[in-house]
């Protein structure tokens, strides 16, 4: 998967390379740079209010292109990878998930998504829903998935983390 770039914000320890989001790193702000049409139609993907952080509609466009065109299992496996890297750049992991949103272009996707989803979300159990809409940006886009996380504290992190910034010379 392509590395995220900040769209607003700072990341912290562990960044890779300029303005990328890598393994570690812990961000404050706004996360973007997962598909063009973030700039194109003016969104981020991830963005942080308090201790929540709520992360956009992704889909299986990753490094440029759908992957896993026709295969509704493995293009939600890849949706949901989009929207956890955008969620581990500050620093929750899926057990910080409590709310999922599918949207599926086709009701007889419905079984192999939701098997994709109890693959992932099994142990963590968010509240989720499954929608059947009538089409997505891109016809070969089969699946979009929507993140909701929350971790006490972790607004208190981020806090830390700029004031941190602040005392550096």
């Amino acid at each position: 998967m392509t590395d995220g770039r900040i769209v607003r914000g700072e990341v912290e320890h562990g960044a890779v390379g300029h303005g990328a989001v890598g393994h570690g790193a812990v961000v404050r702000g706004r996360v973007g740079g997962f598909s063009p049409w973030e700039d194109e139609f003016g969104y981020s993907r991830a963005v942080a209010a308090g201790d929540h952080v709520h992360v956009a509609g992704s889909t299986a466009w990753v490094d440029g292109r759908i992957e896993h065109e026709g295969d509704p299992y493995r293009q939600t496996l890849a949706a949901f990878g989009v929207g956890l890297k955008a969620l581990a750049a500050y620093g929750l992991t899926i057990d910080d998930v409590v709310r999922t949103r599918m949207y599926i272009t086709h009701v007889r996707d419905a079984e192999e998504v939701g098997r994709a989803h109890r693959e992932l979300f099994d142990a963590a159990r968010p509240a989720a829903t499954m929608v059947v809409v009538e089409g997505l940006i891109d016809s070969r886009m089969m699946v979009e998935i929507e993140l909701d996380a929350y971790r006490s504290g972790l607004a208190k992190t981020l806090e830390t983390l700029e004031a941190l910034e602040g005392e550096q010379p």
